[in-house]
This record gives structure tokens, sequence and C-alpha cells, in this order.
């Protein structure tokens, strides 16, 4: 499903996307479709590029405009059909990795550049699952370093999402290797950020 498009990057893998709005689709998306720590893909020439969405930011001009209005809001596009509603949402999302066409997963810095305008659609937990998964059942998660480098406070919240998604679609050896993680990273959390 298209969620979003492409508008601007901070980096090479941290992107920033707009969610599509009514203006832009007869059936935007809802608000579970761009959610903290969904995967998402952004189709490339030779591969795709599998990403995670770890930050959001609502755009909203009109605050601060509070000079008189001559008509109610509904009524603009009658007196000024070229209206547009500049309000929005913004997504970040930080790129893990690329899948080529035979479906093989690579985790880290994809070399090509994604470009403005690109859609970024939702996947599957099916290919979520695919994407962090070699030939013997066993979880990856390749892009643990990238995550934490460059999701600056959100990477131990980003990484818990991540692992509690993958928990739900792998044996239970791997989801005992991902909670031991996961129980690594919580303690970062908590302990790390504790100034003595």
């Amino acid at each position: 499903m298209k969620i979003a498009k492409i508008v601007s990057s901070n980096s090479h893998i941290d992107y920033v996307a707009r969610v599509i709005d009514s203006l832009d689709s007869d059936e935007p998306p809802k608000a579970a479709d761009y959610c903290f720590g969904q995967f998402v893909r952004l189709e490339g020439d030779q591969q795709g590029v599998i990403g995670v969405i770890y930050d959001s930011r609502l755009v909203n001009p009109e605050y601060g405009s509070f000079g008189p209005r001559l008509s109610p809001r509904p009524a603009l596009g009658n007196f000024s059909p070229d209206y547009i509603n500049e309000q929005g949402i913004l997504i970040g999302i930080l790129l893990l990795g690329t899948v080529d066409q035979t479906g093989k997963a690579t985790h880290g810095v994809p070399r090509q550049i994604v470009p403005a305008g690109q859609d970024v659609t939702t996947i599957e937990s099916t290919d979520v699952a695919r994407f962090h998964s070699d030939g013997d059942g066993r979880v990856h998660l390749h892009y643990y370093s990238q995550v934490i480098a460059n999701a600056a406070q959100f990477a131990i919240p980003l990484l818990e999402s991540i692992i509690g998604q993958l928990c739900a679609d792998c044996s239970d050896a791997e989801s005992q290797r991902l909670q031991v993680l996961k129980q690594s990273l919580s303690w970062q959390g908590t302990f790390g950020a504790m100034k003595l």
C-alpha cells in the first residue's frame, strides 16, 4: 500500500517523506499504516530499498496565523479553487538495506540514492521476516549499529519495536536470542542514560 512520497533527505540513509492525504488519493492511508517501527519499501531500478519509519513531524503553517478570515475553511475552495491545504505529516525513514530481484536481502547502507517523489509503500510481515532471515531461518540484524548511530534518541525504542515484530514470526530459539538482545537494550536504555 502506498503511504507517502519522498520529499527530502537528511543524509544518505535518512529520508523524509510526506504522507499522502485526501488530495493525493481517494483512499489515503490510515494512521496505523505509517506508525513508528513500520517497515517500508522504496522501489529502485535494480532492487528495492527497505527502510523503517523512526520519526514523524506535523506540518501546520497556519498555526500562528491569527489574522482575520474572510470565510470559513470549507468555503475557501469556492473563492480560491487553487487553495491547497498545507497541513500534513512528515515521516522519517531510516534505510536498512536492499532486496534484489531474486529476493536476496542485504543489510547495510544502500548504494543507490532515492530520488525525490519516490513512492513509499508498506510491506507485509512475511516480507519483513524474509528480509531478516538467512536460508537456515536464523534472524539477522546486521543494520544494528546503523540504527544506533543514526536514529539518535529513537534508536533503542526502534530496535525494541523491530525485535517485537520479529519475535512474532520466528522460531522459539530465535525468539529467545532476540529477547536477550531486547533485555540488553532495555538495560542500556535504563542505566546508560543515568548520570553519576
